[in-house]
């Protein structure tokens, strides 16, 4: 099928949202609460009374919405889906997500009309399979993270008439594609890993206790890093996308449902520019690209199963946390003149001084600027410092062309891994 790969990013919020589309995004996916497998806690998130216009905004942009319906289902969630189902047909989302069987079938026999893509937490990892879920009547396979490039072109070939989907970017599960139980076990219950509520037990720190001798405790060394033995480096394919898309990929997939606004339009904008370099018969330089994701969060970037042979240098022993190479220090919110200047009232993410040289991205620039003023939000007291969470006014040393989507960072890259 291969026509132009589709870049899809992550809509864990409405703000997120039409931040990725403006980034580049040629779709997005998000999820309702109570039947995504991720569980969104801040900003405008999705719900059954926000739904259609969280997909009117996409559709107005001429881009496409898939929901999530990924949860394995019990007889109560199936019963909540019933519940919901003129909301979701009103809300007219171009495909559904799915992995449940009960689930599908509940689709299958009230939404006929929407697109039924097939989730990664299936684990499709051959063309047999993707060939069930096309005979089922799924328009797209959202392949297994399991797979090489090679396995992937093999089953475009064996299976031409269907759309297979990829994640190229973003954290990855220690589990076969993410079908997990630590978190069940972990938590009694109460965070369920396959009903979104992950408490992610792969990012810690673990120590051994020998049952025969109470109270004392061993290091769990892995090459003497550190004992974070379950929790893998994040996925970055940015400079393979040439390879992806001759393999047969239809839709590169960006992890991050519940990263930060900066993450999601940050790496649709390096995402977007790979893409279009392709496209357009260029070759970009692969470190600029790979630079650009190591200024947002991760836990160090590794190639996972893709290439033809694994990158054993997958997990991060040292560190679960994401850490980010930049910090995100502001987003701005509007624009006025005062004494013949522009002015930017901005909300501040990380402190920032007075003269301080940042660096400011918007889907259409990239550029260094300083600070040269600061203001409360008044207008009627200059400032030496904005602080976390202040929102104040700025002058800049260099403008953007369009300051709606500008966010500014700091400059240079640290805490590579």
């Amino acid at each position: 099928m291969n026509k132009r790969v589709e870049l899809l990013l992550p809509a864990g919020n409405i703000e997120k949202l039409d931040y990725a589309i403006n980034y580049g995004a040629d779709a997005v996916y998000m999820g309702m609460v109570d039947f995504s497998l991720r569980s969104m806690r801040k900003g405008e998130i999705i719900t059954a009374e926000n739904l259609k216009k969280a997909i009117d905004l996409a559709h107005s942009y001429g881009k496409k919405v898939y929901m999530t319906l990924n949860i394995y289902a019990y007889d109560d969630d199936i019963k909540n889906l019933y519940q919901n189902i003129d909301i979701i047909k009103e809300a007219n989302p171009d495909a559904l997500i799915v992995s449940d069987f009960g689930i599908l079938n509940v689709l299958k026999t009230k939404l006929p009309d929407i697109d039924i893509h097939i989730s990664t937490q299936t684990n499709t990892l051959n063309s047999e399979a993707v060939k069930f879920w096309r005979d089922f009547g799924a328009t797209r396979v959202i392949l297994a993270r399991e797979l090489s490039i090679k396995q992937l072109s093999e089953i475009r070939k064996n299976v031409p008439d269907i759309e297979l989907e990829v994640f190229v970017h973003g954290a990855q599960c220690v589990s076969l594609s993410g079908r997990c139980l630590l978190s069940d076990y972990m938590t009694h219950g109460e965070r369920k890993a396959n009903h979104g509520g992950c408490s992610q037990p792969c990012r810690w720190k673990y120590k051994l206790l020998e049952e025969t001798r109470p109270g004392e405790y061993y290091e769990i060394e892995e090459t003497a890093r550190g004992t974070h033995i379950l929790s893998t480096k994040d996925l970055a394919l940015i400079n393979y996308i040439p390879r992806l898309i001759e393999a047969g990929a239809d839709s590169f997939k960006i992890e991050g449902r519940t990263k930060s606004l900066y993450y999601v339009s940050a790496v649709a904008k390096a995402y977007r520019q790979a893409i279009d370099a392709y496209y357009k018969g260029e070759k970009p330089d692969e470190k600029e690209m790979f630079d650009q994701l190591l200024k947002i969060g991760n836990r160090g970037y590794t190639t996972g199963f893709y290439l033809d042979q694994q990158d054993h240098e997958g997990y991060s022993y040292d560190v679960s946390k994401g850490l980010a190479g930049s910090d995100f220090l502001f987003e701005f919110h509007d624009k006025k003149e005062h004494s013949d200047k522009n002015l930017y009232k901005v909300k501040i993410k990380n402190k920032i001084l007075l003269n301080d040289r940042v660096e400011i991205i918007t889907p259409d620039e990239c550029f260094e600027t300083d600070v040269i003023k600061i203001y409360n939000d008044k207008l009627d007291e200059e400032k030496e410092v904005g602080n976390t969470n202040d929102e104040i006014w700025i002058e800049l040393s260099k403008e953007p062309n369009n300051y709606k989507y500008a966010l500014a960072r700091t400059i240079g890259i640290k805490n590579v891994r």
